[in-house]
């Protein structure tokens, strides 16, 4: 791994002058074209002005000339005379043909170049634009924006909508003025939460109003300028505009490829740049807003996304489908996702009643709004408020996948989703979403999973060998919906707060889904934590020491300049999308606390903090200071936030209490009987090819799939393993069939020792399992052995096109 970092390639720019102004509410309206690979339409964003954020230490950036932002000066236009008699909510404003067939566009013509290109300077106070009021300079909104060909951008004229005076003072709009659109929007992003239908009506029938006039624009690497001449301040900006735009074939935001049956698709996959490729938009976690989305694509496409509301299809006359999907819980741009494939519901073939009554529906509308008064978050329709909701064990749940993987969905996936979900309601209290639904994505989806609000990527992976990788990994997802999206990060560097807490619920999580008895799951989890320090020890080992530090930023984490823009602290570091850091040592740090307090004290807490901060964004102190308040004195032991920071949060390689705490700590009863095997082995393995009658056989026990990872672990340590032993290996434990995490060991092992035979397991990994071997390409060129070289760009060649972008870059640097 290159040990040297660059800032200016390495981190993530987030342009967005969020404390001048911030997006509350999106309306896209898009097409899907599979023969161009383009998304085209509209977006619709509604404003909110003058909340400044708090925690901004920085000076404004400024520009370092007048030529920093050139606009393109729109064509000549004239606000159109609307008969608002005859406008009503089925008018489009989308002139784009549907469904239609374009060119693919491959060009990078809007100044949009490959990673190392865009990232070059970043921290540069030249990519911030000044975004404030010095004299008399027009107001500049920044959106983040990458790889879009943005076409036209135009104020919305809400006035025209019929009805809407409603929302003014005014019993009719007779004088239409900047001041009144921007009372009218103002008014409309405020509705209280139990008028949230009549909101998402509004909005969308405000979206479909015609425009009033262009406005000037400009996009460069990062970002997309916007401003209107006379609009001095945020206040006096435009409050609702619309923005025409497409997106590239090679945008880093989506990716389209074929799924498992070989058909279209195209989903958005976890990309470091997020969605700033899929539609402009503000970025920083801060701008937190709600979306609603129409999608159009051919009839014989499904269409997912992050919505509250299960979607179904609206034929249209062209012989495309629509699909139309809300949200009303305010989240970060980030969080939106979409997926487009021919996909195939994938249904248990028996359904207790029991289960029914658990996942019936309950819509936002059902809310009891008289305990509106016990959340901290701003107000959206809460489950948490919900009686009904908050008993809900099992919310109600879809899984889609390509038809090929029906039967490996019906034998693990669908009967695993119901207890992951009780477990999950057992542990942490009320499902923060209402549904979920559930979706095998193709081959080169570069992790074993993605969550998102009321989605759930997961790789095919997890869906061969037994139950385990599939139940721990959905068990980690589901985790999500808690940490990661009810409960986000402030500050993207603190990742910790996601991953950790991901990582640590998974073990909880499953061990109730398993109903396994206390101490079954008390041996299980000490299991895994002996794998996951193992692992620590290693990813220590082989990777930069900055790049180990959960808390980077240290003091001023949290922080953004006066316009609200930052960077991400290795944002952009395609190796850093493989490191398990922040996974792992948040993981040991939560575990060590569980451990101060006792799992029924710590857990008791944990509910505590959910209910305490859903719908919010934190900061570590934030968990670390509400946990210390709730320990009793005598179990703090001079546990305080500055020492967890010092010893955990700030600093690289092994925290001194972890490695305090493995030297005394004794190996568990699982662990124990892999140590046996592996003396079983070691024997076997120094055994003469030809042996003594009289000389018994070797009986190894069944293990656990974990058991399997830490055997073949503890093997990998040994010089030399014959070729004997390695068929012996794979023929005991049938390791070819095999959860993904027991073959990415074997095929180590196979590596390792040379193993010539069973290359073509690896060269079957390699290819099917996408999401975990990027490793193995680097073990088979170190070796320098050239067959095994030849085994690796063979299979590079043939999954390079459909393979993830960074992968591929990762990957591609290894072998040339």
């Amino acid at each position: 791994m290159d040990t040297k970092l660059d800032p200016s390639r390495d981190d993530l720019p987030l342009m967005a002058n969020t404390s001048h102004i911030l997006v509350k509410h999106y309306v896209l309206d898009l097409d899907v074209d599979f023969e161009s690979q383009i998304i085209e339409g509209t977006i619709v964003l509604f404003f909110e002005s003058g909340k400044k954020q708090s925690g901004s230490t920085k000076e404004p950036c400024r520009s370092e000339s007048n030529e920093a932002c050139r606009f393109r000066m729109p064509e000549p236009c004239h606000s159109p005379v609307t008969d608002t008699r005859t406008f009503s909510s089925k008018t489009r404003s989308n002139d784009f043909t549907i469904c239609g067939k374009g060119e693919k566009d491959t060009s990078g013509k809007d100044g949009n170049h490959d990673n190392r290109e865009q990232a070059s300077g970043i921290s540069s106070s030249k990519y911030c634009c000044d975004t404030g009021n010095h004299g008399s300079e027009d107001f500049l909104l920044v959106l983040d924006c990458c790889d879009l060909s943005v076409l036209k951008v135009e104020e919305v004229d809400v006035a025209a909508v019929p009805g809407i005076e409603k929302l003014t003072r005014s019993p009719k709009l007779t004088v239409v003025s900047e001041e009144l659109r921007n009372q009218i929007v103002c008014e409309l992003v405020t509705l209280p939460a139990d008028r949230w239908r009549e909101q998402l009506d509004y909005y969308a029938r405000c979206s479909q109003a015609p425009g009033c006039g262009e406005l000037l624009f400009d996009t460069d690497t990062w970002s997309l300028q916007i401003r209107k001449t006379g609009a001095q301040t945020a206040t006096d900006f435009p409050h609702a505009i619309r923005i025409r735009y497409s997106t590239k074939p090679q945008g880093r935001s989506v990716t389209w490829t074929s799924d498992q049956s070989g058909r279209p698709c195209v989903y958005t996959m976890g990309s470091p740049i997020n969605n700033r490729a899929l539609f402009p938009c503000q970025e920083p976690p801060v701008a937190m807003s709600t979306w609603q989305a129409t999608v159009r694509a051919a009839a014989s496409f499904v269409v997912l996304m992050s919505g509250e509301n299960s979607a179904k299809p609206t034929q249209l006359r062209e012989g495309c489908s629509s699909w139309h999907y809300y949200v009303t819980m305010p989240m970060p741009a980030s969080t939106f996702t979409i997926a487009v494939g021919s996909w195939t519901e994938m249904k248990p073939e028996t359904c207790s009643s029991n289960d029914l009554a658990a996942e019936r529906s309950l819509s936002p509308s059902e809310a009891d709004f008289r305990y509106v008064g016990i959340c901290g978050h701003m107000e959206y329709p809460c489950r948490f408020q919900n009686p009904s909701a908050t008993i809900q064990e099992i919310i109600p749940h879809r899984v889609f996948a390509p038809l090929c993987l029906k039967g490996a969905c019906q034998e693990t996936l669908l009967q695993l989703v119901p207890p992951c979900l009780s477990a999950a309601h057992r542990v942490l209290g009320t499902h923060p979403f209402s549904r979920l639904d559930i979706l095998i994505v193709p081959g080169n989806f570069p992790s074993l999973g993605m969550a998102s609000p009321h989605i759930i990527f997961l790789s095919q992976s997890v869906l061969t060998g037994n139950s385990h990788l599939c139940g721990t990994r959905l068990c980690h997802e589901v985790a999500h919906a808690w940490f990661g999206l009810a409960i986000g990060a402030r500050d993207w560097t603190e990742e910790w707060l996601s991953e950790g807490f991901a990582t640590h619920l998974e073990d909880v999580f499953w061990a109730k889904a398993q109903q396994l008895d206390p101490h079954e799951a008390q041996e299980q989890q000490e299991l895994k934590a002996c794998l996951r320090w193992c692992r620590l020890q290693d990813e220590v080992r082989n990777s930069p020491e900055e790049m180990q530090v959960l808390r980077p930023n240290k003091e001023k984490t949290g922080h953004v300049s006066d316009s609200g823009s930052s960077v991400v602290k290795h944002g952009l570091n395609p190796e850093k999308v493989f490191m398990q850091v922040h996974y792992l040592k948040g993981y040991f740090l939560l575990r060590f606390l569980a451990q101060r307090l006792g799992d029924d004290t710590y857990f008791a807490f944990l509910r505590k903090f959910v209910h305490t901060f859903h719908g919010q964004l934190i900061l570590s102190q934030d968990f670390l200071q509400m946990l210390l308040e709730n320990i009793p004195e005598e179990k703090r032991l001079e546990l305080s936030v500055e020492n967890i920071f010092r010893d955990w949060l700030e600093s690289s390689g092994i925290p001194q209490p972890l490695q305090r705490e493995r030297q005394a700590g004794a190996e568990c009863g699982l662990a124990r009987q892999v140590s046996v095997e592996v003396e079983k082995w070691i024997r076997m393995n120094r055994r003469p090819r030809k042996r003594k009658r009289r000389e018994t056989e070797e009986v190894f026990e069944k293990l656990l799939p974990d058991q399997l990872v830490l055997l073949l672990e503890h093997l990998l340590e040994q010089k030399t393993l014959n070729p004997r032993t390695l068929q012996s290996l794979e023929r005991a434990y049938r390791l070819t069939q095999q959860d993904a995490e027991v073959r990415h060991r074997w095929c180590e092992l196979i590596i390792k020792h040379k193993y010539t035979k069973a290359y073509k397991d690896v060269e079957r990994f390699l290819q099917e399992d996408q999401a975990m071997g990027i490793y193995l390409y680097g073990e088979l060129m170190v070796s320098e052995d050239s067959r095994q070289q030849q085994v690796a760009r063979r299979c590079f060649e043939l999954t390079k096109e459909q393979m993830d972008r960074s992968s591929a870059q990762v990957v591609a640097e290894m072998l040339f």
